[in-house]
């Protein structure tokens, strides 16, 4: 128990848990179907080239999307990359692809090393969400593609920038990476735009080690993906066009349709993990949960609060230290917003004082099936033994806040 900031670890008190609690933990499943998988692709000796567990997997995406077809690759990354230099997307090089500042830095790189430009577009100060408005300001002639994020699960404004996409004549793709299993209202992540991405990499809802899955309803898109992610190679053996290595493996899908497996199982935790927060946290001034939109479905994954120091008396990235002293491994998310990243700053970067401002205030708790309801009581009063005191806390672990949210 932390009955005072004496007992708080950071300033000489035992920690709160002697093996971490921490975000991202992988999902692993049922261990023995795993194996028994991975040894059927050992035992055919079908260890890559599209076995019979990526295409089994595929199907599984595929069908919990809602789409004709999911082309699965080696990560989320070498998809977005795929899609933004397919045929339809690509135009000269220093063509522009429109995206939120607030996301994983990969979302530009895919641009990026394609040879397109990001352009960043502020986010809503609540959500993170793009500003669409902002948005439709930052469209030029030399726009040739719109990236939305379902950042944390929760479904982006698919419907405003579909219309922006059409009248502007652009493609839009959607940066799906951790949203497997939420909806827009009733419809599911993966059937929006010309295309959705979703992410397996071992921190997410479903893993595969590393993996992920580009989904579509348009059959030529499809079939380009699917010559691109192989080297460019046809059907008929005939290398048409420029491809890379991005399939998945065997051993890959085996632990993806393991972990598929236990998904409902997953969520129903992390729901009620969710709600056990928003109780705990309900009445210390400063941190508040980000409250999903429950119109749509969310796989709360994502555990996520916002550090307002004014009202909590001590910042996020003192209230992260305050945690991770007791091997409560919080993560900020993102430690910049992309635009103030070194790749894309210069000069002449605008100000996208919402994306900036969030950014600096956003901590992820730990949450997941290894993460109980015991646990979050815990996590939670160390919070608030903290923020009881944070102007003391802030003082004795000598460490000064400032207004600057860049890290």
């Amino acid at each position: 128990m932390k009955a005072g900031i004496e007992d708080l670890a950071l300033l000489g008190g035992a920690p709160a848990f002697v093996h971490d609690r921490r975000v991202g933990r992988p999902n692993q499943g049922e261990r023995r179907r795993f194996l028994d998988r991975l040894n059927r692709a050992l035992d055919s000796e079908w260890l890559s080239n599209m076995g019979p567990l990526s295409l089994e997997f595929e199907a599984r995406v595929a069908e919990m999307a809602g789409t004709r077809h999911c082309v699965s690759v080696c990560n989320a990354t070498v998809g977005l990359q795929l899609l933004i230099g397919d045929e339809a997307t690509a135009g000269e090089p220093g063509d522009e692809v429109l995206m939120p500042a607030l996301t994983f830095p990969a979302t530009a790189h895919a641009a990026a090393w394609r040879g397109l430009r990001p352009v960043f577009c502020d986010v809503d100060p609540v959500t993170g969400l793009i500003d669409v408005a902002d948005m439709g300001r930052r469209l030029s002639p030399r726009t040739r593609a719109i990236v939305g994020v379902h950042l944390w699960g929760q479904a982006c404004d698919v419907r405003r920038l579909e219309k922006y996409a059409q009248d502007a004549e652009v493609r839009l793709y959607f940066d799906a990476a951790p949203a497997l299993g939420c909806t827009h209202l009733d419809e599911p992540i993966g059937g929006f735009g010309d295309a959705e991405v979703f992410s397996f990499h071992a921190t997410k809802v479903v893993n595969s080690f590393e993996g992920g899955a580009i989904v579509t309803d348009d059959d030529a898109l499809a079939q380009r993906l699917r010559s691109a992610r192989n080297f460019g190679f046809y059907d008929n053996g005939s290398v048409g066009m420029v491809g890379t290595n991005g399939k998945m493996s065997e051993a890959s899908a085996a632990m993806g349709l393991t972990s598929l497996e236990s998904l409902d199982e997953i969520v129903a935790h992390n729901r009620a993990n969710h709600h056990a927060y928003l109780a705990a946290l309900a009445e210390i001034p400063g941190v508040h949960v980000l409250d999903y939109d429950w119109r749509h479905r969310n796989n709360h994954h994502y555990l996520m609060v916002t550090v307002e120091p004014g009202e909590a008396g001590l910042d996020r990235d003192l209230l992260l230290r305050v945690l991770g002293a007791e091997n409560i491994l919080a993560k900020p998310y993102f430690f910049e917003p992309l635009h103030l990243m070194s790749p894309y700053r210069h000069p002449q970067t605008p100000s996208l004082p919402a994306a900036e401002s969030l950014c600096g205030r956003l901590l992820a708790l730990p949450t997941g099936p290894m993460v109980s309801a015991e646990d979050i009581a815990v996590i939670c009063q160390v919070i608030q033994t903290a923020v009881a005191r944070g102007g003391e806390v802030t003082r004795r672990a000598g460490y000064e806040t400032t207004d600057d949210t860049r890290q």
